[in-house]
């Protein structure tokens, strides 16, 4: 194991982050915990607690100079983007490229200078099967994961030179799942498409059901822990799964796979 580090997580109130947190604050790092709402920290157990909008310029520059020397940096905050593509609101597309996307470009361009200069660092950026996936309903939110991985996959590029390591991480369905507070719900006509979609992560998950968030944290601080792990680490057997299939089927083979697996007559 590496020696421990200064590690700032980013949505860390809920879910995923809130683990990631928690788990790296268990196996000895110091985890700067940050969310837009500081009160849904005030419980975590960690090295120290910060506001951050990563949709805000202003408050990442402000988060990072006063978390101080930061070793890596998890890229975890996020937004939903569910509702057909036909009419779905661009403002709110917009808004969720920023969150997922340009947000962790945001905090790489804050913390990447300075650990160039040391020769070290790490940044960890969670994305989705759906970073690899498009699918029905989950347009946005799969354009904007699909957007951070050829990021991710370029700043790997960019990066490795000066000891700066990238990792994408790809969970499956993880429990409780993301807040849906904004879903759009299309028109009338695609009723039966949210029919048939909905369930589906039960499908795929099987009757043990979706594993928890700390199977991300695990796999976060593994990454962290582990220079040879690898660029794209798949978190969950429903990930695994689904993207074995995706790598060895062509477009066509792929799809009828997953519309028998699912159900899906639409």
């Amino acid at each position: 194991m590496l020696a421990p580090m200064r590690v700032m997580v980013t949505g860390a109130g809920r879910s995923i982050g809130r683990a990631t947190a928690e788990v790296l604050a268990e196996r000895g790092h110091e985890v700067v915990a940050t969310a837009r709402d500081i009160a849904v920290l005030h419980d975590l157990k960690v090295e120290q607690i910060l506001s951050l909008d990563v949709s805000s310029a202003p408050s990442v520059a402000a988060a990072v100079n006063a978390a101080g020397d930061l070793d890596a940096v998890v890229n975890n905050a996020g937004l939903t983007g569910t509702g057909p593509l036909e009419d779905y609101p661009i403002d709110d597309f917009t808004r969720v490229l920023d969150v997922n996307t340009i947000g962790p470009l945001r905090l790489a361009q804050a913390v990447v200078p300075q650990r160039r200069e040391r020769g070290s660092g790490a940044l960890i950026n969670i994305s989705s099967v759906q970073g690899r996936i498009g699918t029905p309903l989950e347009g946005v939110y799969a354009a904007s994961k699909h957007a951070l991985e050829a990021l991710s996959e370029a700043l790997h590029f960019e990066l490795a030179h000066f000891g700066i390591r990238v990792v994408i991480i790809e969970p499956g369905c993880i429990a409780p799942g993301m807040q849906h507070t904004d879903d759009h719900a299309g028109p009338e006509v695609y009723r039966e498409l949210h029919v048939q979609w909905n369930g589906t992560a039960d499908t795929l998950t099987g009757p043990e059901g979706r594993p928890g968030p700390e199977l991300v944290g695990h796999a976060v601080a593994d990454a962290l822990e582990d220079r040879a792990t690898p660029l794209r680490v798949e978190v969950g057997k429903d990930a695994a799964m689904v993207l074995a299939l995706r790598r060895s089927l062509c477009d066509a083979e792929f799809e009828a796979t997953m519309r028998k697996a699912l159900g899906l007559t639409w």
